[in-house]
């Protein structure tokens, strides 16, 4: 089973989203994609932002008509902050490949989250670049992901 993880504040969810997870369910030929608002970000300052409720809420009405995707409150129903690590960790099967997307800003600092040994053990790293051309960022993406494939032994996709 190829399992895709596609986390985020969500705050609000936009046609921008929507497009991502098709992308990320077409070209790492997922099985599964869950949808998984960001309960208590470590990342992210959410004053003034939707409610978790309806977060996500706004993840079922905008992902609701995709087939193979399911918004999963499993970060939410976490106490504290949510760490990507324990997320891994709860879906991760063996038998099965987990495939986590995230954007540029975060693959920048993945290795400073909770665990980043882990996290690359249980999953495969995806990204999708948001921002236009910058060959300053593109040199900044490639050796990050050089360093991740020397200290990690895993190759990052893009998408």
């Amino acid at each position: 089973m190829r399992v895709g993880i596609y986390g985020g504040t969500f705050s609000p969810v936009h046609n921008g989203h929507v497009a991502a997870a098709r992308a990320f369910m077409e070209q790492m030929w997922l099985d599964i994609l869950y949808v998984i608002p960001t309960g208590v970000t470590p990342h992210k300052d959410m004053k003034g932002d939707a409610t978790a409720s309806d977060r996500l809420e706004m993840c079922r009405l905008a992902f609701g008509g995709m087939e193979g995707v399911i918004v999963s409150d499993l970060e939410m129903r976490r106490e504290g902050k949510s760490y990507t690590v324990d997320t891994l960790r709860e879906l991760y099967d063996p038998d099965g490949r987990l495939f986590l997307l995230m954007g540029t800003d975060m693959l920048l600092t993945l290795d400073t989250w909770r665990e980043p040994e882990e996290i690359f053990r249980l999953c495969y790293p995806v990204y999708m670049r948001r921002e236009g051309p910058d060959p300053i960022l593109d040199a900044r993406i490639v050796a990050k992901i050089s360093e991740y494939q020397q200290n990690y032994g895993k190759v990052v996709r893009r998408i």
